[in-house]
């Protein structure tokens, strides 16, 4: 049988010709497939040497076939399919190996195109089939010599600083709790420092194995952020935060479960506290307790039996609990430093109830709040959520919750961060009384008799001797919120405050910018998105 196709356009041959020879190698005797002596530590673009692999002792070999892929005039045997995550996981793979986007990537499979959300078990891949790819790899076009040059023709790095932010990182089934928590300490110019000084032999005796492997995970990770505009793919992250703590390697109907964001960011803050220690090096033992660590006394007594003791305690975060009549951050703090707990009364010589108030006796460069939103229900027996609005600022103040001792170190820093407040204010109302404008010290420690001091001057009162100190007063950086009715369920996103001073929404691998006045719109009251976990730097002077 012949077939007819004169007058055709090429471009009708040149697709004749390429499902011819697409058929032609799934038709091809295959070969044997040797395994894999190497596979990369990381996801990248630039990996080119194999199909990375991530192992799971969940996972049998028949549930991951091994293929080859031919895209252009490359092939790449052995790409191993994890038919237990969702076909957008194995684009990353081949993105990895070929540069090609997976929302370009078009992989030819039974019953036509890959899908995203494709179950592979209708899909009836076998071992050692060959799929073919089609789709153009990303490239930074050359700007010409002279002319104008566009933000789409810079060098990714360049790009985000151009764009203002970094990058979103792609949802690899239920992980948006991990993705927001990353995302909020992402924010953390110190914490990032602190993680890059960390080598891949940086191991202590007292580290266990993946405790180190997460803190290198993490150190990489941040770096992709940094580096990419396009969205990243946590997929080594992930492997190795699963191995470390396996309650979020939990599974439910084949697929992975949704986690509580707070649980992943509480076990990550402990394992990079534990990691980032140094025994000579005493600044970088104290790089997480200094960022995060608040210090706390407590005093606990009995009114029965006239017992009183004082603790020492340090957290990373403090509790805003919510009940029926707290109705802002404040009050909710108020109300989670005090408790009651029973415990052996030594004078009574049985239990007793006890009261614990407690109060700040050292602040960190960022405090952490979390909104105890959520509670176990024992008649439904899961998690419940609150969802009673509770208002938080864009400018904290902790001083009313501070110990007598702290309160009397931070006055003088206080002082210091009105006048400058006030000097600025003065700049700008020029028709301000006298006696209500503020005399900066000139560099000799003399009096400005002007009435406007001068930027010079503002800028030495700021370099003085006082730079550095805590004022109790914070602002917010970035909140994580939750969408939904249950812990075990929903959606967490992060907003997170750029350097610039613009907020970006980071939904996944979506970052979206948003406006300051939205994000204290986020306090809860419906089942829109509220405030889960806020993160507060320090205003230093």
């Amino acid at each position: 049988m012949s077939i007819d196709v004169g007058g055709a356009p090429d471009s009708f041959l040149l697709s004749i010709a390429d499902s011819l020879l697409f058929w032609s190698l799934l038709s091809r005797p295959r070969k044997p497939s040797s395994p894999l002596s190497h596979y990369p530590s990381s996801f990248s673009s630039s990996s080119t040497a194999a199909a990375p692999r991530f192992e799971d002792s969940s996972c049998d070999s028949s549930s991951m076939p091994t293929v080859s892929v031919k895209w252009q005039k490359e092939v790449f045997p052995s790409v191993e399919i994890d038919t237990s995550q969702p076909p957008l996981v194995f684009k990353c793979q081949l993105y990895a190996l070929t540069g090609v986007p997976p929302e370009r990537q078009k992989i030819m499979v039974k019953g036509g195109l890959l899908k995203d959300d494709a179950d592979w078990a209708t899909l009836g891949v076998k071992e050692g089939q060959k799929l073919m790819m089609m789709g153009t790899a990303d490239e930074i076009v050359k700007a010409p010599e002279k002319g104008p040059v566009f933000m789409e023709d810079l060098p990714e790095e360049e790009q985000v600083v151009a764009v203002g932010h970094s990058a979103g990182l792609y949802n690899l089934g239920n992980t948006c709790y991990m993705n927001s928590t990353l995302q909020c300490l992402h924010s953390v110019p110190e914490l990032k420092s602190a993680l890059l000084s960390y080598t891949n032999s940086g191991r202590n005796n007292e580290l266990d194995q993946y405790s180190h492997l997460l803190t290198v995970a993490t150190r990489d990770l941040f770096g992709e952020l940094d580096r990419n505009v396009r969205p990243v793919a946590p997929l080594q992250f992930l492997s190795i935060l699963r191995k470390k703590y396996p309650q979020f390697a939990q599974q439910h109907n084949g697929g992975y479960m949704q986690q509580d964001a707070e649980e992943c960011w509480t076990q990550l803050m402990y394992t990079l506290s534990q990691s980032l220690r140094s025994s000579d090096s005493s600044e970088a033992s104290a790089t997480v307790k200094a960022l995060f660590g608040v210090g706390l006394v407590n005093r606990v007594y009995c009114v029965e039996s006239s017992e009183e003791s004082f603790e020492n305690e340090s957290v990373y975060a403090l509790k805003c609990h919510i009940s029926q009549d707290i109705n802002h951050l404040h009050e909710g703090l108020r109300r989670g430093l005090k408790s009651e707990l029973e415990k052996m009364s030594t004078s009574l010589g049985r239990s007793a109830v006890f009261s614990k108030e407690s109060c700040i006796s050292e602040l960190p460069r960022y405090l952490t709040v979390q909104f105890v939103r959520f509670f176990w229900k024992r008649e439904s027996n899961q998690k419940a959520k609150i969802l009673r609005k509770v208002d938080y600022p864009l400018e904290l103040d902790v001083y009313e919750f501070c110990s007598d001792e702290l309160r009397q170190k931070l006055q003088t820093p206080r002082q210091t961060l009105r006048e400058l407040e006030n000097v600025k204010l003065g700049l700008k109302v020029e028709d301000k009384k006298k006696e209500h404008e503020v005399n900066m010290p000139t560099s000799e420690g003399s009096s400005n008799d002007s009435s406007e001091p001068s930027s010079m001057a503002l800028d030495k009162a700021v370099s003085s001797e006082d730079k550095g100190q805590l004022t109790g007063i914070y602002d917010l950086v970035a909140v994580l919120t939750h969408k939904g009715r249950s812990a075990d369920s929903g959606h967490y996103v992060a907003w997170v405050k750029q350097e610039n001073g613009k907020w970006i929404q980071y939904d996944d691998d979506n970052p979206i910018p948003q406006r300051e006045e939205d994000i204290t719109k986020l306090s809860g009251g419906g089942d829109w998105h509220m405030a889960y976990i806020c993160v507060y730097k320090a205003r230093v002077v």
